[in-house]
């Protein structure tokens, strides 16, 4: 599992379209989860906002601000660990950047 201190708050997210790690917040669609993604400035398939990672034209898979509850960079190569991080589950704000401590 990811520590706490990895997870940032959306605003903080790179708009240069480099892929980051999100945690997606939990809806009546299903529980939280993280997902790779990046910012698009807009394009004939879809306007600004976020998209994941495995979007493709006409296939655009998008996400609105409040979905997203935060972001981490890609984690290095690791041989070792193949698995994606879990979704934060601790409180929004404070808990975020370490300023919980």
């Amino acid at each position: 599992m990811a520590e706490p201190d990895l997870w940032r708050h959306m605003a903080s997210a790179p708009k240069d379209g480099s892929r980051i790690l999100v945690t997606i917040r939990p809806s009546e669609q299903g529980p939280a989860a993280v997902d790779l993604a990046y910012w698009s400035n807009g394009d004939q398939f879809g306007a600004e906002g976020w998209r994941a990672s495995d979007s493709s034209p006409g296939r655009i898979i998008e996400y609105a601000e409040p979905e997203l509850k935060c972001w981490m960079p890609m984690p290095s190569a690791n041989l070792d660990r193949t698995s994606m991080p879990s979704p934060w589950e601790g409180e929004d704000a404070r808990e975020l950047d370490g300023s919980g401590i």
